[in-house]
């Protein structure tokens, strides 16, 4: 075949450089993002940062505020001449009758091995779950969440420092290398049908989801610590006030959960299930990160104090 042409469904910040590498390789007919949202405290209305960088190329861009029953932006998509349309982080659902727009459809880049993590979140629940391998899947979109066929499949070595803002970057890497050789070799692809029975969610954080959980062993601790980086934050409570807590690792010790057992220049010490998490800084609601020993000082922390443990609600 011709080298394809191509629409780009994406909205945040991680799907540019997806875009870049596609832009060096093949024309791009149409940019597609979410629409613009109030951020901030003046909530000034924002366009997210796919949309913003396609303005500035002076690409095409298209922002529909919904796709189900969008005729007048199916005909924009028909009109743009795509042949094939690329989905990474975009965000919504897309409808059967968009789908078959394109000659070739729909890909996606999604940044876990399916059918493992299908979902809003599978960078950080890979994380929170102890994952040392994850990987980025080339799929052939259908009307489901991440349940069409699989084009080409990569794993990716999780190194045990990261958190979800590192392995994001790793995983944008190379989910940009993967589509554009998908792109060069449609006609050559052979899709893969899923293993529906093995398939794992990976639904969106919500702010519960960075609450310390003592009673947790302290490597599942640190493991949500990585996963909840970027956001909602690890947070954990004293006498029901929060704080936000930073560089979390496992060292020995031992104790009830949430029980401090040493405060020094090195951090705060805290007990879990069977070892205990250092934690190196500390952030209280509406004011700055401080290291932790400094925070504990101030807040009367001495050994034996306990911090509150949270549970998760029976549903």
């Amino acid at each position: 075949m011709s080298v394809p042409r191509v629409a780009f469904f994406g909205s945040p910040a991680f799907a540019v450089p997806v875009l870049d590498a596609i832009r060096r390789h093949f024309e791009v007919m149409l940019v597609v993002a979410q629409p613009d949202k109030p951020v901030g405290r003046g909530l000034k209305l924002t366009p997210p940062p796919v949309a913003a960088h396609a303005a500035g190329l002076g690409l095409s861009l298209a922002q529909p505020k919904k796709l189900r029953g969008n005729t007048v932006f199916e005909a924009k998509l028909r009109e743009s001449g795509a042949d094939v349309a690329v989905t990474c982080a975009y965000g919504k659902i897309l409808p059967a009758s968009l789908l078959a727009v394109p000659h070739y459809g729909f890909l996606n880049t999604h940044t876990s091995l399916l059918p493992a993590y299908r979902g809003a979140a599978p960078i950080q629940w890979a994380l929170i779950d102890g994952r040392a391998v994850t990987g980025t899947t080339i799929m052939q979109t259908d009307p489901g969440m991440d349940t069409g066929p699989i084009l080409i499949q990569q794993e990716l070595t999780i190194d045990p420092a990261w958190t979800s803002v590192e392995l994001a970057d790793a995983l944008g890497t190379q989910a940009a290398r993967l589509i554009v050789d998908a792109l060069t070799r449609l006609d050559a692809l052979s899709p893969t049908p899923q293993d529906d029975a093995q398939a794992t969610p990976a639904p969106m954080l919500v702010k519960e989801d960075g609450f310390v959980r003592w009673t947790d062993s302290a490597r599942q601790i640190v493991n949500r610590h990585r996963g909840v980086a970027a956001w909602p934050q690890t947070t954990a409570f004293l006498n029901g006030a929060r704080v936000k807590l930073g560089g979390l690792s496992v060292v020995e010790g031992m104790g009830a959960p949430g029980e401090v057992l040493r405060v020094d220049e090195s951090g705060l010490i805290v007990a879990a299930h069977e070892a205990a998490v250092l934690i190196r800084s500390v952030q209280p609601e509406a004011r700055k990160a401080q290291p932790a020993h400094v925070w504990g000082h101030a807040a009367g922390i001495t050994v034996g104090t306990r911090l509150d443990n949270w549970e998760p609600q029976a549903p």
